[in-house]
């Protein structure tokens, strides 16, 4: 007999320690990175929790912000979620399992970072558990350069990026690097520009295989994958200077980010329509932007 209690506290415990793994990795990067080019004092991640209510008016679960403004990186998000209730009416056809009973639980953790040196890459996690009548696994990780001479596929920050996470699909047999690959080149496109946000990663959603413990292996990958790629991409290129040229051309692409997220990420979206924290969820957008 399937435990759904026990699966739901393992999922939500998982993003929790990675969460705090995670805001641990970058606030050693903070306090390592060279004082000639970063100024002013290390920052650490501040943390607030908040609360939710479902569209019926009922507590609704809630989770915890933890947000960094420092000297390497302008603005870096990690947060934790854990969520329940019902589905608003107009929301429950998009949602497997949902038709036929509204109610849902959702566990799920969410990075953002966005580094102040353009020559560091912009980054992007999440991972999730989700049960309704039916549940699954979903999330990945993508890999955004803010320099056109950086977004090539052959850029060795892409190579590596896209090496850890082929490891951590090609560990399991429930992952498919190839299709997780291109859905994750589908999804992060940006039609109205006729061009991609990065570099790509992998995307995943609606996992199943039947196979519980499989597919949540699967999913602590991917965390610890990125747990170890990405701190390393940054310390690669921490000690790199730019010009105000290069600066420009972050904020340009920058805004490109923003352009995605309010017009086709999904995950905003579900937040905003199930009740979610708003700071929580815009906070993916980045500091210091422009449109030229």
């Amino acid at each position: 007999m399937v435990d759904l209690t026990e699966r739901k506290a393992k999922a939500s415990a998982w993003f929790s320690e990675l969460r705090d793994r995670i805001c641990a990795a970058l606030e050693a990067l903070e306090y390592e990175a060279p004082k000639t080019l970063y100024w002013g004092a290390p920052a650490r991640f501040e943390r607030k929790a908040w609360e939710r209510k479902d569209h019926t008016g009922a507590p609704g679960g809630g989770g915890e912000m933890a947000m960094l403004r420092g000297r390497v990186f302008e603005k870096a998000g990690v947060h934790v979620s854990t969520v329940h209730g019902e589905f608003a009416p107009e929301f429950r056809a998009q949602i497997p399992g949902a038709e036929s009973d509204p109610n849902f639980w959702a566990a799920g953790l969410s990075a953002i970072v966005h580094p102040r040196n353009p020559h560091v890459p912009a980054v992007h996690l999440n991972t999730r558990y989700v049960v309704t009548a039916k549940s699954w696994f979903g999330g990945g990780s993508d890999l955004t350069p803010l320099l056109d001479k950086r977004r090539e596929a052959s850029d060795r920050d892409a190579t590596a990026f896209h090496a850890a996470m082929k490891t951590a699909c090609d560990r399991h047999a429930v992952a498919s690097y190839e299709k997780y690959k291109a859905w994750c080149d589908e999804y992060f496109f940006l039609k109205h520009r006729n061009e991609p946000r990065g570099v790509g990663g992998i995307f995943f959603d609606y996992l199943d295989s039947s196979d519980w413990d499989a597919d949540f292996a699967f999913v602590r990958e991917v965390g610890t994958a990125f747990l170890e790629i990405y701190p390393t991409l940054v310390w690669r290129n921490i000690a790199t200077p730019w010009s105000k040229e290069e600066r420009e051309e972050q904020l340009v692409r920058r805004g490109r980010y923003v352009e995605f997220n309010l017009l086709y990420d999904r995950g905003t979206a579900f937040g905003l329509k199930t009740g979610g924290n708003v700071d929580s969820i815009l906070s993916s957008l980045p500091p210091e932007v422009k449109w030229p």
